[in-house]
């Protein structure tokens, strides 16, 4: 929605006197008839996820705050001014990092107060916001602080705050995370590019690039397991389950809440997730 519908960066709305003249004159005709940049970035965040939100309600709609790395946040508009030259961003300045950082934090408030629109003032209240690359408990804890400061809190009118697990660190300590985090959603897309240490947009080594390695799938058991002893949801969003079927009846076994897909295989998944939920029934009962 950032990238697509804002097309500006954060920081850029709200220090306007660092653009060029060009950019400056940009900004202002992409805001014209709003009361200010910042409302312009809030109202137009909040409405694009009501607009999810609303579609599902009262079922959970799970918001993951966002997590650029600092080359694509330079590609919006003003972004140049605002963000660091990175040798590998994927690494680097993402997700809930920026979210507590003096430098970026004006920008995640933002975000913040979009969230609380669409809760407090819309009634989405099924709303259920993530936080991206979270690397350490200690950092977890920082931005549900930080979110606190916004007047976003954690529990407040039910509001629950996810972790994606995707850093080798999320599995190893799983209890230690969701006794911070109200549940995990896997994110096999970063989590399989961390075990195996391939970079899966090489072509050199992508053949080694397989979500359903050994090493891969005890992670996803072990975090899996962690979740249920905690009594936490834990589901997965990454591409694995929509490329591997396979992969869906790993994860049923382990006892995953629930499973993210393509639109294009959703239907196929759904009847195969059916038939082999029977057939471990039918085994049940033998």
């Amino acid at each position: 929605m950032i990238m697509n519908h804002i097309k500006v960066h954060p920081l850029a709305l709200l220090h306007q006197e660092k653009l060029t003249k060009k950019e400056r004159i940009t900004v202002k005709s992409i805001i014209e008839g709003y009361p200010s940049a910042s409302e312009f970035f809030v109202s137009k965040l909040a409405e694009g996820i009501a607009t999810i939100a609303a579609a599902f309600y009262p079922n959970d709609v799970i918001l993951r705050f966002s997590d650029f790395k600092s080359n694509e946040y330079a590609n919006l508009i003003g972004g140049t001014h605002f963000e660091p030259t990175e040798d590998n961003p994927m690494l680097g300045w993402r997700g809930a990092s920026r979210y507590y950082d003096e430098k970026y934090k004006q920008g995640f408030q933002l975000e913040c107060e979009a969230v609380k629109k669409v809760r407090n003032e819309f009634g989405l209240t099924n709303l259920i916001v993530m936080i991206p690359f979270v690397r350490t408990v200690t950092e977890a804890v920082k931005v549900i602080d930080t979110m606190a400061s916004y007047d976003l809190k954690q529990g407040e009118n039910g509001l629950k705050v996810y972790g994606m697990c995707e850093i080798p660190a999320n599995v190893i300590l799983a209890d230690e995370f969701l006794q911070v985090l109200d549940g995990f959603s896997i994110g096999s897309n970063d989590l399989t590019q961390l075990v195996l240490g391939v970079d899966r947009d090489s072509e050199i080594v992508s053949h080694l690039y397989d979500e359903r390695n050994p090493a891969v799938k005890a992670m996803l058991k072990q975090v899996i397991a962690a979740a249920r002893r905690a009594g936490k949801y834990i589901g997965i969003c990454g591409q694995a389950p929509s490329d591997h079927p396979e992969l869906c009846e790993f994860l049923i076994q382990q006892g995953i809440s629930s499973i993210a897909l393509n639109s294009d295989r959703l239907l196929p998944t759904i009847l195969q997730v059916a038939k082999f939920e029977q057939q471990q029934a039918a085994a049940a009962d033998a």
